[in-house]
């Protein structure tokens, strides 16, 4: 019945593990002697074509295991509703890792392009969490096209491991952009949050679309400006929140994670919201201390130092950017982090081959 491997989605403090299905069904997870359900208000779920469970990251960490429970619906009559028998399915789940050096693989701008990502993820090898950082569809105008985001996801990490995901601007575009949040993770509809993985933190941003509200081609359909003013609210509250976020015990390294380049300004149309973005840069740079950004959307593997020709905002932190798209070839990117003082980077390509390495000093963290 499920498409693919369930895919356990990191948001806040819990694990959002997240099954494409192929019919209807119901769907339940067993974590150790605890039940979690796909319901709304004690009604499960059973119509929506991705089911979501939600699971306490501490709970799922302890156990190492979870097991899937679907029973496929035959006919939901309002009474005496006819199930098939109950399908159990069990996965291990590995936690990131304490004090050791986190890997991780990052995907960007796959444009409904399964293959290239999942080849070049196998070909780094053994990570800790993925990435997913925004364009994984080409557009969210088809709701098949968001089974591209848990064919890539479930086939690198069979379930095992955690996945971050932010939205890309292309997400933004189609008749099924708006239901977005309910078909991938999102923290109660936000998609934007910070999660906590092992030692690591990380804040998840969201630029929402790359022009201005009213670009022709949106047709009156867009209004992220108002939507990054309550995003940039939500920044000071993470601030004001400090000792129980990037400050709390533990944590080592501190990521910032979103799809567009927020710190460097582009050409026009693209050239949008200064202000705003330079506000956010000085805020997560005079108070969260980051030692690392992730960015896709330019198209173009680079990495950008404070004060380089890419910054002109005022970049917080050393940034990868970390996908490139040339000629119908792709290329991703692999990080491992040293001590939380460097970053050892390999550019991956799609077929699998080595494109280039590199050895970022990182930022260093402060209190």
């Amino acid at each position: 019945m499920p498409k693919t491997p369930p895919v356990v989605f990191a948001v806040a403090r819990e694990y959002q593990i997240m099954v494409p299905v192929e019919a209807e069904c119901v769907m339940w997870v067993q974590v150790g002697d605890e039940t979690y359900y796909d319901d709304s208000n004690g009604i499960l779920r059973s119509s929506r074509p991705i089911h979501r469970v939600s699971v306490p990251c501490e709970a799922l960490n302890r156990a190492g295991r979870y097991t899937i429970c679907t029973r496929k619906i035959v006919e939901r009559k309002p009474y005496y509703p006819i199930l098939e028998d109950e399908v159990r399915a069990s996965f291990d789940f590995i936690p990131v890792p304490e004090n050791r050096s986190p890997r991780f693989f990052v995907v960007a701008d796959a444009h409904n392009h399964a293959e290239p990502a999942i080849a070049a993820a196998r070909a780094y090898g053994e990570i800790d969490f993925l990435i997913l950082n925004g364009d994984i569809p080409n557009h969210s105008g088809d709701i098949a096209n968001f089974d591209i985001i848990y064919q890539i996801a479930g086939e690198i990490t069979e379930g095992r491991i955690p996945v971050i995901f932010a939205r890309g601007n292309h997400d933004l575009r189609g008749v099924h952009a708006e239901d977005l949040a309910d078909y991938t993770p999102s923290d109660e509809g936000r998609t934007y949050f910070t999660f906590r993985l092992g030692d690591v933190w990380g804040i998840v941003l969201d630029c929402g679309e790359d022009k201005l509200d009213s670009q022709v081609e949106y047709g009156g359909t867009i209004c992220c400006h108002a939507f990054r003013l309550r995003e940039t609210a939500f920044l000071r509250r993470v601030i004001a929140n400090a000792k129980d976020e990037y400050e709390a015990p533990g944590v080592r390294l501190r990521l910032v994670v979103a799809h567009n380049p927020f710190s460097q300004v582009l050409e026009p149309p693209f050239d949008i919201e200064q202000d705003l973005y330079r506000e956010w840069c000085q805020l997560i740079k005079e108070s969260i201390h980051p030692q690392l950004m992730l960015c896709g959307h330019i198209h173009r593997r680079y990495i950008s130092l404070p004060g380089s020709q890419y910054d002109q905002l005022g970049q917080p932190c050393p940034m990868i950017a970390c996908s490139e798209v040339k000629d119908g070839r792709f290329t991703f990117c692999g990080v491992r982090v040293d001590d939380c003082e460097t970053a050892q980077v390999s550019f991956v390509n799609g077929d699998g081959s080595l494109a280039d390495t590199a050895s970022v000093p990182l930022a260093a963290p402060s209190r």
